[in-house]
C-alpha cells in the first residue's frame, strides 16, 4: 500500500479549506517569521542517508524558502554549507545555521548584495576560504514583482535592473568564480521557474530571467561537460517562501498555488529532494544539463 511522505502530509496540512493561504503582504526581501502560516523547510521530516558525505555547498539566498530547506537537507546528507543572504535577513540566516549546526555540520554565514559583481565573487572565494574547497554551487537567489496592474506599461526600470542583476547577473558572476574551485564531479546547480514555461503578464520581467537561466544551465553543461562537471537546474512552481508575501499582493496569497494539479502551492521541503539527487555524485552522475519540475503539476516543457 502507497502512503503519503511525512513531508507530503505535513505540506497539506499547512494549507487552507481552500487550498491558498490568509491574505498577507511583507516589505522586501521578507522573513519567514512573520509568514503565515510558517513554511516548512523539512526541520522534522528529511531524512539524510549520507549521500553529500564530505561535500561542501554554497547556497545563494540560502537564509530562508527553498534556500533554507536545501541547506537543512544537505547538512543531513553529510555536507558542510555556506550560505549567501542579505543583511536584512541575518535573523533568518541565523536560524537555518542552528538547523546544519544541529547536524554536526559546518554553517558559514556571508551577508552580502550580490548584484554588486564584486560582492558576487567575494562571497564565492570566501565560502571555498571557510569552507576548505567547494563542490556544488547553488544558484537559488531570486527576486521578482508582482504587485502591479500589467507586465510590460507598469515595468519599472529600477526594479527589473535589481530583477535581472539579482536573478541572472550574480548568477553569471558567481558560476565563473566558482570554476576556480570546482573540480571533477563537482556540480552547479541554478533555480529556474514555471514562470520560464507559462509566464505571468506581471512578471515579465522574472520570467525572461528564468527562461534565461535555462538557456545558460544547458549551454553551461555543454562547456563544463568534459572537466566532469555537472550543470542542472530545478524549476519550481508555486511555493510558500517569504518572496511571495513580500513580493506579490497580499490577497493574491489566498489562491496561490492552487491552480496546480495537486490543487495546492508546495512547500521548501518539497524542493529539497530535487537538489539532493542532483547533487548527489551518485544517483546523478550521468544527469546534466537538465531542468527538473518540482511544480505540482505544471508542465515544463
Amino acid at each position: 500500500m502507497t502512503t503519503k511522505s511525512d513531508i507530503a502530509t505535513k505540506a497539506e496540512e499547512l494549507t487552507t479549506a481552500e487550498g491558498g493561504f490568509p491574505s498577507q503582504e511583507q516589505p522586501p526581501p521578507g522573513l519567514t517569521s512573520e509568514m503565515k502560516p510558517t513554511p516548512d523547510h523539512g526541520e522534522t521530516a528529511w531524512v539524510g542517508h549520507g549521500r553529500l558525505a564530505g561535500l561542501k555547498a554554497l547556497i545563494t539566498g540560502g537564509d530562508s524558502g527553498i534556500g533554507r530547506a536545501v541547506a537543512i537537507a544537505f547538512a543531513r546528507e553529510g555536507a558542510d554549507v555556506a550560505l549567501s543572504y542579505l543583511s536584512d535577513e541575518q535573523s533568518d540566516a541565523e536560524d537555518t545555521a542552528t538547523w546544519v549546526e544541529k547536524e554536526g555540520r559546518t554553517c558559514v554565514l556571508l551577508p552580502g548584495d550580490i548584484t554588486e559583481e564584486t560582492t558576487a565573487r567575494k562571497v564565492v572565494d570566501d565560502a571555498a576560504d571557510q569552507l576548505g574547497g567547494l563542490d556544488i554551487l547553488v544558484n537559488n537567489a531570486g527576486m521578482q514583482w508582482g504587485r502591479r496592474e500589467s507586465g510590460l506599461a507598469d515595468l519599472e526600470p529600477d526594479m527589473m535592473d535589481r530583477i535581472f542583476k539579482t536573478n541572472l547577473y550574480a548568477l553569471f558572476w558567481m558560476s565563473q568564480q566558482a570554476l576556480k574551485y570546482l573540480d571533477e564531479g563537482a556540480s552547479i546547480i541554478n533555480v529556474s521557474s514555471i514562470q520560464a514555461y507559462d509566464p505571468s503578464e506581471s512578471l515579465i520581467d522574472y520570467a525572461a530571467t528564468k527562461a534565461a537561466i535555462n538557456n545558460f544551465t544547458v549551454n553551461l553543461a555543454s562547456e563544463l561537460g568534459p572537466q566532469g562537471i555537472r550543470v542542472n537546474a530545478v524549476a519550481p512552481g508555486p511555493i510558500w517562501t517569504p518572496l511571495q508575501p513580500a513580493t506579490r499582493k497580499g490577497d493574491d496569497m489566498t489562491s496561490f498555488g492552487t491552480d496546480t494539479p495537486l490543487g495546492r502551492p508546495g512547500q521548501p521541503s518539497e524542493l529539497a529532494g530535487a537538489f539532493v539527487f542532483l547533487a548527489s555524485p551518485q544517483e546523478a552522475s550521468y544527469v546534466s544539463g537538465t531542468v527538473l519540475g518540482v511544480t505540482g503539476g505544471r508542465p515544463v516543457f
